[in-house]
């Protein structure tokens, strides 16, 4: 359980197990035989190391003239890797996304035409499956035909929304995953792993042999021709952790099916707690979720002014911690502080949710009720 899994000799029973996970997360997304992967310490890795593929399958001599496309809502790590790649403050173009937080495809396209009318290149669409704060999933199918008909890698950011590869009811929402040239995966999100277990999988395997690099003392090319599996030729770490092993005791145990189901259970969790919000005249709730993530802040009765629901939300989050009943993670919508809930226990019920939105809203009433002694 302490190999590194950067060589054959080192971690020979670890990299058999990987390289089985591998293949069986790709013929989950739909992928062919060619296709291929490595485990990562996380989807902002997995999301670099997809980046730095595209960059060297896109063939251009100038750096400048690259472009990335991801929605407004997508993560961090896009923007991350654009500047850790050497690519210009231009190349991140945001895509404003709809009412659902799903990236606007016309949007898109438009984007898209300007980026060849203006002799740039198209470098990578980024398509989520699953962004972090809504869970919102891109009209995968649609950024697919676009990508096709502009020539562009087509990533799929699913590190949320992987567990519909295992959901026994609602796998149809990533739908056409199955086209994109990379994706990411987090195990350790919506297939419950431990810190860390993810993965980036690929569909063409050749175009791993970017990240490759040969050295005498640990991978030399002569391996390569004696068919010796070493994984660190396809990983942008040397040194790694036999992450693998969580997943492939957990299906041993319960089998995909299992996780599936879990996955599904938070799912249905997650709408019924939109439900609950969206008839509670205390709150309001951004958007029905797709995966199990709510986003929402309590609008104190007779309150206008959106600074002091700002502090009243700010305060409620902070007296909820301090008060050390529950956690609630916050994030902010339109400029304005939101609260937000990323329902992954399965033990976790409707009773919960209605308990802690009961704690948040009295934690802003008292806040209000402060803040008015104060100004009397």
């Amino acid at each position: 359980v302490n190999s590194s899994l950067d060589t054959w000799d080192q971690s020979a029973g670890g990299t058999l197990i990987e390289r089985k996970l591998i293949d069986w997360t790709n013929e989950r997304i739909g992928f062919g035989p060619s296709a291929d992967g490595v485990f990562t310490s996380g989807g902002s890795q997995s999301n670099l190391q997809a980046l730095l593929l595209a960059r060297e399958e896109a063939k251009s001599d100038h750096l400048a003239d690259l472009r990335i496309f991801a929605s407004e809502v997508s993560h961090f790590s896009v923007r991350k890797s654009a500047k850790l790649l050497g690519l210009g403050p231009d190349a991140v173009v945001s895509i404003p996304v709809d009412h659902d937080k799903r990236m606007q495809t016309l949007a898109l396209a438009r984007e898209l035409e300007r980026c060849k009318e203006s002799g740039l290149v198209p470098m990578a669409v980024v398509a989520t499956a699953g962004t972090t704060d809504f869970g919102s999933i891109d009209p995968l199918p649609e950024v697919a035909e676009l990508c096709s008909q502009f020539g562009t890698w087509m990533h799929v950011d699913a590190a949320y929304g992987c567990g519909l590869l295992a959901s026994l009811k609602n796998r149809g929402r990533i739908d056409g995953i199955e086209r994109a040239d990379s994706v990411t995966v987090d195990y350790h999100k919506s297939f419950f792993q431990p810190v860390s277990s993810s993965a980036l999988l690929v569909r063409d395997v050749a175009t791993l042999r970017h990240a490759t690099y040969h050295a005498e003392y640990l991978n030399p090319r002569r391996m390569v021709e004696e068919r010796i599996p070493n994984q660190v030729d396809k990983s942008l770490q040397t040194t790694r952790r036999f992450d693998a092993l969580k997943l492939w005791m957990t299906l041993r145990v319960m089998g995909a099916d299992g996780i599936g189901e879990l996955f599904d259970e938070v799912c249905d969790l997650a709408a019924r707690g939109w439900e609950l919000l969206a008839a509670d005249p205390r709150f309001d709730v951004v958007v029905e979720p797709s995966l199990s993530t709510l986003v929402f802040r309590v609008v104190p009765s007779g309150v206008t002014d959106p600074a002091e629901i700002d502090r009243a939300n700010l305060y409620a989050r902070k007296a909820l911690f301090a008060s050390g009943d529950a956690v609630v993670a916050g994030t902010k919508v339109g400029g304005r502080h939101y609260l937000k809930f990323t329902l992954l226990n399965p033990e976790t019920t409707v009773d919960d949710i209605a308990a802690v939105l009961d704690l948040i809203a009295g934690h802003a009433e008292q806040y209000l009720g402060d803040s008015l002694d104060r100004a009397c």
